[in-house]
C-alpha cells in the first residue's frame, strides 16, 4: 500500500497532481481546488492529455517529491484513523508541502517542544476549559495550567494516555483547529523520539518508531462480572493495547483513570480465548460472550452482538499470538 492513499484499488484520481486515491481521499482533495481536481476513474470522461498526464506521472512519482522528507516521529495515518489525521497529513503534503526534497525551514514540531491553548476536559467530565500545555522534550514533560475526538466528542479531539505512579491515565483535549491538534500530536512524538534515541542509543530506529505512541487496536463497550463470577455484570468500556499487551477497562469512555487491567500473554503462557461460558457460570439469557482464560483465572465478558463478539475474539487472539 502506497501513503499516497488509504486503499488499495483506488477508483478516483486528481488529474491536477496525477495520482490515484480512494474515495474518502477524493473528498478530501475537493477541499483543494486550488491543488488538485478530482475525478472518477469508471464514472468521468478523461481526455487523451490527462490520460498522458497520468502516465507520466502516478503515485511514486508523487511519493518520491511529496513524502521526500517525511521526519521519522510524524505519523502517517492508516484507512482506520480519524478524519482530522487524514486530511490534515494530505494538506501537509500537497498544500503546505512540509516535505519536499527542496524545504529549508525547519518543521515546527521536530524540537519536540511546544506551547499553546488547547481545551481540557476537566475532572468532573462536565465541561472542557481551555488552559495553557508547555510541552517540553528537554525536561521531559507535559504541563498545563490552570490559569489562562469522536471518542471525545469533537472531531479534532486528542487523547494523551501516559504512566504515573503506575496507573494509566488519559487526558482529553481538543482545539477547534485540526492542523493545530496533528501539530500537538506530532510534536509530542517528536519529544518522545528524542527520548527514545537518547535511552536507546543502540536500538535501531525502525524499531523505535512503533513504540513512540501506543496505539489502542480495539477499543468499545462490553459486559463484565467478578473475580467469582457470581456478581451482577455491569457495562464497561474496555481499551485493547497490544503493545503493552494490556485490556484496560474503564467505568465511562473519558475517565482519567482505569478501574482496572488485564495483562495478556502467550497461548504457551496459558492464555487463551473462547467464545462459551466456563462450566460454573450460568445465564438465563443466551448472549455472545466472551472468556479470556489466564494462569490466574477466567475473565467472562458480553458483547452487544456477534460481530462485536468476533471483533473482540480477533483482537485479543492477534495479542495472544504476537511475539
Amino acid at each position: 500500500m502506497y501513503s499516497l492513499c488509504f486503499y488499495l484499488d483506488p477508483e478516483w484520481a486528481s488529474y491536477k497532481l496525477g495520482i490515484f486515491i480512494c474515495l474518502t481521499c477524493s473528498g478530501i482533495h475537493r477541499n483543494l481546488p486550488e491543488i488538485s481536481r478530482v475525478k472518477s476513474l469508471r464514472l468521468d470522461f478523461w481526455e487523451s492529455n490527462l490520460i498522458e498526464f497520468m502516465r507520466n506521472h502516478g503515485n511514486l512519482w508523487a511519493k518520491a517529491k511529496y513524502e521526500a522528507k517525511v521526519p521519522p516521529y510524524y505519523y502517517i495515518p492508516m484507512s482506520h484513523d480519524c478524519m482530522v489525521l487524514r486530511e490534515q497529513w494530505i494538506r501537509a503534503k500537497y498544500e503546505r508541502e512540509e516535505f519536499l526534497d527542496t524545504r529549508v525551514c525547519q518543521d515546527p514540531c521536530s524540537a519536540g517542544s511546544r506551547e499553546g491553548c488547547l481545551w481540557k476536559l476537566g475532572k468532573a467530565r462536565r465541561q472542557f476549559q481551555k488552559r495553557r500545555f508547555l510541552l517540553s522534550a528537554r525536561e521531559g514533560v507535559m504541563k498545563y495550567y490552570n490559569k489562562e475526538v469522536e471518542k471525545i466528542g469533537h472531531s479534532h479531539g486528542l487523547q494523551i494516555t501516559y504512566i504515573t505512579d503506575g496507573q494509566t491515565r488519559n487526558l482529553f483535549v481538543y482545539h477547534e483547529s485540526g492542523k493545530e491538534i496533528v501539530d500537538w500530536f506530532n510534536a509530542i512524538r517528536a519529544a518522545r523520539y528524542h527520548y527514545l534515541r537518547i535511552t536507546f542509543p543502540n536500538v535501531p530506529e525502525p524499531e523505535l518508531i512503533p513504540r513512540i505512541t501506543r496505539n489502542f487496536v480495539k477499543e468499545g463497550y462490553m459486559e463484565k462480572t467478578g473475580p467469582k463470577q457470581k456478581e451482577a455484570f455491569k457495562v464497561r468500556w474496555f481499551s485493547l493495547d497490544s503493545q503493552e499487551r494490556n485490556l484496560l477497562y474503564f467505568k465511562n469512555p473519558l475517565d482519567a483513570f482505569a478501574q482496572g487491567q488485564v495483562f495478556i500473554g502467550r497461548k504457551d503462557e496459558g492464555y487463551e480465548v473462547r467464545d462459551d461460558l466456563p462450566q460454573k457460570v450460568w445465564m438465563k439469557k443466551k448472549k455472545p460472550v466472551i472468556t479470556l482464560v489466564t494462569p490466574a483465572r477466567e475473565f467472562v465478558f458480553i458483547c452487544e452482538n456477534d460481530r462485536k463478539q468476533k471483533e473482540w475474539m480477533d483482537a485479543l487472539n492477534a495479542v495472544i499470538t504476537q511475539l
